[in-house]
């Protein structure tokens, strides 16, 4: 008779709980993808998904090779036509997640298993090139777990299942302490890893270099931080919270743009409040720091422009944490280059007729330029004009029309027609954008400004005084910078979900949550070079170079692998209850003169000393039977184990 051809571990067939286990975590990590992927490429891998599930249950269903290459042909052929390429980030997460389904719909065995939870951590890995949030590493960590108690599984697929994943568990737990080490003192870098240069800073939502009708109005629905700032000491009212950013100079009659201008010292003003603080800057991929008016310091790699603009060295692609001072509400210097503020005077011709004649009369009827400027902000107290989130559409003379049809805009409408009714009388003036207010965490204190905060105010130039802030949209409805946009717009405006005033306790949940983010944002996240060399620091490695920091990773990590085997070691020897009662039986019947020959078994052995043992006969052919079950049995149970040593233990002879 020919015996059968034993079945090795890798060519097992793939049991129904490995599979539940597998599919698990590829769901999970393919979640997220779902906001980012077409819809079709969802539908086909889910698809795929449920083929192999319908497969583990009946393997007549399974696809033959010939129809997977049909399926990886075609599926490869509708990602080039979504993206017009086979590289890059987008693509490239969409085949790992197309190959996901395949490789699943192919697996047969064991090894084929151990691929699929290769793919599975690629994939989680994927996720934060999109996001580096709490619930995207906390699913993701899942995503792991499930996975290692998979490959558990597929290594031990008699076991119970809870037994596997206790297994799963600990081999995770002694994987967090070499983590932790390698997250603390692998050498950090400047920016993400896993940047791609074609589309690693697609979709950063912000302030732009340019500024037409309506272009702020998508920002001012969004909720999104742009922010967060902690104070230093007391905070400055809201009203004066001007947070400056791009100074827009130049104006083809439809769009302002920012002049570009050179760089220049800071001088820092010598009047006003001092106010430090630190920012920790949402990635916008662009160069401007945002400070409060007027800048008394500069943040660490930034320089200082001739318009006040305060820029970054290098794009913020990543959060950014810096420090800086202020001087809110301090008085304008005079003195300024000539070529500057004929550039604040230019406008281009055949624009705006009415608003020309307005500024004009203005300049006919006064004796100086601060004479001007006091009829403008009258004329903008005046006119009742409407702060609205839904701005109408302007046409080619964008300021006539908002100064004397619509009557209604945003703030880049305010601010648009009062530098060209300045810059129409004859004087400098531009158009600053940037934040304004902002919110307190009540939680954490933390002052937060989000894209819905977005706004652009004016400056205007007098010989005497220097370049004197003017907010027309502050002028004609007091509320935006007093109470935030909520109690500004117009009736019947749409405002984002978070600022309606009947939904108070989702903005409580909101502060919780932000609180919670800010610290895994600061802590986690910003854990950039700066921050390793202080901790390094407080531990006495005050100048250390990524060689000490690759020699002390070595280290640490050479007595955690140490450790780790000795205590494996030590369980590995640790004598087996079972065998340890089974001994002290020997001694007893040894003993009592019923020593055991090497040539005998347990059963043996036991009816041996039952006879000639009569008064103990029916113990000790139980303690035989017990024995033989518990070592040699299926499954070793605790109860029996105790149930063994309570024998022994009282076993007695008459």
């Amino acid at each position: 008779m020919i015996a059968a051809k034993p079945v090795l571990p890798a060519q097992r067939p793939l049991g129904w709980q490995e599979f539940l286990l597998l599919l698990a975590a590829l769901l999970i990590v393919a979640a997220p993808h779902t906001l980012n992927a077409p819809w079709w490429l969802i539908a086909l891998t889910l698809v795929l998904y449920a083929w192999r599930a319908a497969g583990v249950w009946n393997p007549s269903l399974l696809p033959s090779r010939w129809m997977l290459v049909v399926i990886v042909a075609l599926a490869t052929a509708g990602i080039w036509l979504e993206f017009r390429a086979i590289f890059g980030r987008q693509p490239g997460v969409m085949l790992l997640l197309l190959f996901s389904g395949l490789k699943l719909l192919e697996s047969r065995g064991q090894r084929d298993a151990a691929a699929v939870v290769f793919l599975t951590w690629f994939i989680a890995i994927t996720n934060f090139l999109y996001t580096q949030s709490i619930p995207t590493a906390l699913g993701m960590c899942a995503a792991v777990a499930t996975s290692i108690a998979a490959l558990v599984t597929c290594a031990a697929p008699r076991r119970a299942l809870r037994a596997n994943l206790r297994t799963a568990g600990l081999l995770l737990a002694q994987a967090i302490p070499a983590a932790l080490v390698l997250f603390l003192l692998f050498p950090r870098i400047q920016g993400p890893l896993w940047g791609l240069p074609q589309d690693s800073f697609a979709g950063v939502t912000g302030l732009s270099d340019t500024m037409s009708p309506g272009s702020l109005s998508q920002l001012s629905l969004s909720d999104a931080i742009a922010f967060r700032v902690e104070f230093a000491g007391q905070t400055p009212r809201r009203r004066a919270m001007y947070w400056r950013g791009p100074v827009l100079t130049d104006f083809d009659g439809r769009t302002w743009r920012v002049g570009y201008p050179g760089f220049a010292v800071l001088a820092p003003p010598t009047t006003g409040t001092r106010v430090e603080y630190s920012v920790l800057l949402e990635p916008h991929s662009r160069n401007w720091l945002f400070t409060l008016e007027r800048a008394a310091s500069l943040p660490d790699n930034s320089h200082h422009l001739e318009d006040g603009q305060i820029i970054s060295l290098l794009p913020v692609r990543t959060r950014m944490r810096y420090r800086v001072a202020s001087m809110v509400e301090a008085e304008a210097r005079p003195g300024e280059l000539h070529r500057v503020l004929e550039r604040a005077r230019r406008l281009p011709p055949g624009f705006n007729p009415r608003a020309r004649e307005l500024a004009q009369g203005w300049r006919a009827g006064a004796t100086n330029d601060t004479e001007v400027l006091e009829r403008a902000i009258d004329h903008f107290r005046r006119e009742r004009l409407q702060y609205t989130l839904e701005p109408p559409l302007l046409g080619r003379d964008a300021v006539d029309e908002f100064l004397y049809v619509t009557k209604q805009g945003l703030c880049e409408h305010f601010s648009s027609a009062f530098v060209f009714l300045m810059r129409a009388a004859g004087m400098p003036a531009r158009v600053v954008t940037g934040y304004q207010g902002g919110d307190t965490n009540p939680v954490d204190g933390t002052y937060t400004v989000r894209q819905s905060d977005a706004h652009a105010w004016t400056e205007v130039y007098l010989e005497a005084i220097g370049w004197v802030r003017v907010d027309p949209t502050a002028l004609a409805v007091p509320g935006r910078v007093d109470a935030g946009l909520a109690r500004s717009v117009a009736a019947g405006d749409t405002l984002p979900l978070l600022m309606r005033p009947e939904l108070e306790w989702l903005r409580t949940l909101r502060y919780n949550w932000e609180a919670m983010a800010h610290q895994w944002n600061l802590r986690v996240l910003g854990y950039n070079p700066e921050r390793q060399r202080e901790l390094l620091a407080f531990f006495g490695m005050k100048d250390a170079d990524w060689r000490d920091l690759a020699s002390t990773l070595v280290a640490f990590l050479g007595v955690f692998v140490l450790g780790l085997f000795a205590w494996m070691l030590r369980h590995m020897v640790r004598p087996d209850p079972v065998q340890l009662a089974w001994n002290e039986f020997y001694a007893k019947l040894g003993a009592k003169g019923v020593a055991r020959s090497p040539q005998e078994g347990p059963r043996d052995y036991s009816e041996r000393a039952a006879r000639n043992l009569p008064s103990a006969e029916e113990t000790i052919r139980h303690i035989a039977a017990l024995y033989v079950a518990l070592r040699y049995g299926p499954e070793q149970t605790p109860a029996g184990v105790v149930e063994l040593r309570r024998m022994v233990r009282e076993l007695e002879f008459g």
